[in-house]
């Protein structure tokens, strides 16, 4: 049967791809460190687990709202008061299957045929084929690597037009890790305002940011942004319950409600044990979430070092998620290699470590390596790449 265009045109994702192939090399019985995760390495907090054994033991497991239960959505108000300092009511928060949902949804919501969706480059692998999958299409902007791989205001000028719907930002970063200050935010908020350009802010990892610095949601710097503004977020990586499938989005009432009449016609509702766990993971202490971020802070600054002494290699340090984002395009050269692609694919076939090529990001010359990982593996990971490099070199 011939499938539909929209479905033909899709490019897998990379990252799925790198973590069957180091599955299958696995299943061989091969030592393979794996740093193309995209979770937190650490268990669901106990107290998020009992409260979703709770739910289940009191008959809670039927039918929900489509756009979540009335207490996820005040749990979800509640958080963004006391984080942000935003007061949303709740009919303008929607309850998803996790935050990708949530964006698809969302661009099923506003997208029409021809709409388009400015992407800033490096970008998560997702972002473009969601948006063509709702028959916009996307518009990259290079974020520079010498700008801390971040747009400007000018970029977005340049690439506006009447067609111009939206735009994706993203911090903290996947696949980079970098954050936006409130002074960068605000000049592009302007610039957003000033074209009537809807903001798809990805906040999914604000929990995880290092060494002083703190995230900013673009929604908090006037009433007029938060108003152009649509917040996706979720519990997957603050507190690490990735399966869980539970993410949300916050902002205008009249997009809330298209986003919920649509659920309505495909997923009913996310499931309800996991929306009783979300419950708990807002509403309950935070200390492990604290414990997870200082954890990953402290393998990226024992391993960024290390990473640096690999010949060829530039890595720009991250500020915030769980992944570097390191240039090794003349690693790749000194190796041997045509491209990152194949050095990517040597790494993983010779050193057994798997990493993901940035060109499923928009940045073929980079590699994307998680450090949601033990220190032990990340010490050995790291150690394999040096030493395969080093060997490549003395036989060219």
């Amino acid at each position: 049967m011939k499938l539909a265009k929209r479905v033909a045109a899709l490019t897998p994702s990379s990252t799925l791809a790198i973590t069957a192939k180091a599955k299958e090399l696995k299943a061989q019985g091969l030592d393979v460190i794996g740093l193309g995760a995209g979770e937190p390495d650490f268990n669901t907090p106990v107290n998020i687990l009992e409260a979703a054994k709770k739910s289940m033991d009191e008959g809670q497991t039927k039918y929900t709202p489509s756009a979540g239960l009335p207490g996820l959505r005040s749990a979800v108000a509640d958080k963004l008061e006391r984080d942000q300092g935003l007061t949303y009511r709740t009919n303008e928060i929607f309850i998803g299957t996790g935050a990708k949902h949530v964006l698809y949804t969302l661009f099923q919501a506003i997208l029409d045929e021809g709409d388009e969706v400015l992407i800033p480059t490096p970008y998560w692998v997702s972002y473009p084929e969601q948006v063509k999958l709702a028959m916009g299409t996307p518009v990259y902007i290079e974020g520079k690597e010498e700008n801390q791989f971040k747009i400007t205001p000018e970029q977005i000028k340049a690439a506006v037009n009447s067609r111009t719907k939206a735009i994706i930002l993203n911090s903290p970063s996947n696949p980079t890790g970098m954050i936006y200050s409130p002074e960068e935010l605000k000049a592009i908020g302007e610039t957003c305002l000033e074209h009537g350009l809807l903001v798809v802010s990805d906040e999914i990892y604000e929990k995880l940011v290092y060494h002083g610095n703190k995230h900013v949601s673009i929604a908090q710097l006037s009433p007029e942004l938060k108003k152009q503004t649509i917040i996706i977020n979720g519990v997957s990586k603050s507190h690490s319950m990735t399966g869980w499938r539970i993410g949300y989005a916050a902002g205008e009432e009249s997009i809330i409600k298209a986003m919920t009449n649509l659920a309505s016609h495909s997923t009913s509702n996310p499931t309800t044990t996991a929306q009783f766990a979300a419950i708990e993971a807002y509403n309950g202490p935070q200390d492990a979430v604290e414990e997870m971020r200082g954890a990953f802070e402290s393998r990226l600054d024992g391993i960024y070092d290390s990473l640096l002494e690999i010949p060829g290699l530039a890595c720009v340090k991250p500020q915030g998620a769980f992944y570097l984002f390191p240039n090794v395009s003349e690693t790749a050269k000194l190796a041997g290699y045509r491209d990152v692609d194949e050095f990517a694919e040597g790494l993983l076939e010779n050193a057994l470590v798997a990493v993901v090529p940035g060109s499923g990001f928009g940045a073929p010359e980079n590699i994307r390596l998680s450090y949601a990982t033990s220190d032990a593996a990340l010490t050995e990971a790291v150690k394999r790449m040096k030493e395969y490099v080093e060997a490549r070199m003395k036989q060219s």
